[in-house]
């Protein structure tokens, strides 16, 4: 059975090979065709005959091409055409495809076309940033050739001798190149570039403050730096206490003298050293205190009114230089140095809501200035609100205030107790002998005592007296208790009168 079913299949395998690839001639016509001899039919006998007929019998594909035609004299049979596979180019060709080798060499034409483009693109932009490159460091060379030839160069310098002295300042916030500046415009060095210099060796020049400074013209950088940093060079500082009055008055019990701001604005002026200093006197500041050009004193519009219509024309700018410490410039006069010391301070009084104020204790800014004054000289901090409650409270009765400070305002010798014959003395500013705010502010009031008046705490209180040489304050309502406080501070003495 084996050698029966190798055989069959070698039958098979054979027939089947000469059946595919049967032997032609002249260009694929197969012999048996052209002699007009018909194709012998598969043998299907044998395979049964051997009962070999698990393999199914064959039946063969008939291809377009292999139809051969009936006719008497048939046409030359072109070679069968097989499924799937690509007749030769030039058949192709004969019957007019498209050639796919036309279309190839199109394709890579415009391939080599576009790469060529972006070669020429590359080089292009390479030329370009080899260009910027070349100028960049053209640059660099000739700014490093620059910075090396004026280092080698010493920036320009004066010698001397020093000149006068002149006044330059410093702002909040000057590096030392803008102070640097400012000395070389008011010509005290030759060039910021060498005062710069001399400063960057200097480490005192970071604790050079903002304010007013006097220095000698025409000097070398170096000089310049050590005469800014030097103690004795800041000019026109002053500071002003709490409740300062601008005029000097004496204590009753020690005889001292209290310096007024008037006193201390004076000394602050001086330019040089004795005995050759220029000073701006006592005098100089009180007679330009008094003029009657408001404007150019400086007084804010909203106190215009009222301070022209002060009693005494020394005092009538009280209460409008703030306390604190304050700079100007003393080579402006004793006008320019009030009028630069007004308008600060009017600044500073305006940036706590003075000018919004008053809608609740019904006073005007500088009625406002006036009352926080009187809070300044009769009461510590904490006790500030309720003093000025007692103040807006005894205003709407029509109350006098009778304050002992608005007493001794007007007294060249003060002291906490008045006596009863100063009580008496009818003057703009007693509030003894009258209802209502003195003329002026009589003294110069901190912000907290302004935004102590401008927000009194709420009460009802209308009496207060301190009992003590410790500042403790008591407050009623009724005068009854009041008068029993009055005998705790006389207890304490701090009542007695000196005089």
């Amino acid at each position: 059975m084996t050698d029966r079913w190798t055989r069959a299949e070698e039958r098979y395998r054979a027939r089947e090979a000469d059946r595919r690839y049967p032997r032609r001639n002249d260009w694929g016509i197969d012999a048996r065709t052209v002699r007009g001899e018909p194709r012998p039919e598969p043998d299907r006998g044998e395979w049964d005959e051997d009962g070999t007929d698990v393999i199914p019998p064959y039946v063969d594909e008939v291809y377009e091409d292999e139809i051969v035609d009936a006719e008497p004299e048939p046409e030359p049979v072109v070679p069968p055409r097989r499924v799937g596979r690509r007749a030769p180019a030039p058949e192709r060709a004969r019957r007019g495809a498209p050639s796919g080798r036309g279309k190839s060499a199109r394709a890579k034409s415009r391939i080599a076309s576009r790469k060529a483009a972006e070669r020429k693109k590359r080089r292009r932009n390479m030329w370009v940033v080899a260009a910027v490159f070349l100028v960049l460091v053209v640059s660099a060379a000739g700014f490093a050739g620059y910075k090396l030839v004026g280092g080698l160069t010493p920036a320009e310098d004066f010698a001397g001798p020093p000149g006068e002295l002149v006044v330059v300042q410093v702002h909040p916030g000057d590096t030392a190149t803008q102070i640097a500046d400012t000395l070389h415009e008011k010509g005290v060095v030759a060039s910021s570039e060498a005062f710069y210099e001399a400063a960057v060796r200097n480490s005192n020049m970071n604790n050079v403050q903002p304010g007013f400074y006097s220095v000698p013209l025409n000097i070398p950088a170096e000089h310049a730096v050590t005469t800014l940093v030097a103690d004795d060079s800041r000019v026109g500082n002053v500071v002003v206490s709490e409740g300062r009055l601008l005029h000097d008055q004496l204590d009753v019990h020690t005889g001292a003298r209290k310096e007024g701001i008037y006193t201390k604005i004076a000394g602050a002026s001086c330019l040089g050293a004795a005995p050759t200093a220029k000073c701006v006197t006592y005098e100089q500041l009180d007679a330009a205190g008094s003029s009657t050009d408001l404007a150019a004193l400086g007084v804010p519009d909203w106190a215009k009114q009222q301070v022209a219509a002060a009693p005494d024309r020394r005092r009538q700018l009280d209460g409008l230089i703030a306390p604190g410490t304050l700079d100007f410039d003393p080579s402006g006069g004793a006008v320019g140095i009030l009028r630069q010391l007004i308008t600060s301070s009017a600044a500073l009084y305006e940036s706590t809501g003075l000018l919004r104020s008053g809608a609740e204790t019904q006073l005007n800014p500088y009625q406002t200035l006036i009352a926080a004054s009187l809070v300044e000289r009769e009461a510590l901090p904490p006790d500030m609100p309720k003093v000025a409650r007692v103040i807006v409270n005894r205003l709407r009765v029509d109350q006098p205030l009778q304050f002992d400070s608005t007493v001794n305002y007007s007294l060249d010798e003060t002291e906490v107790a008045t006596t009863d014959d100063d009580r008496s003395r009818v003057t703009p500013w007693n509030t003894y002998a009258m209802p209502g705010l003195p003329a002026n502010p009589i003294a110069a009031p901190s912000i907290k005592a302004l935004k102590a008046m401008e927000n009194p705490e709420p009460g009802k209180w209308l009496y207060f007296v301190t009992i003590d040489k410790k500042g403790t304050t008591l407050f009623t309502e009724t005068y009854a208790e009041h008068l029993r406080n009055i005998v705790k501070a006389e207890q304490s003495g701090i009542l007695d009168s000196g005089r």
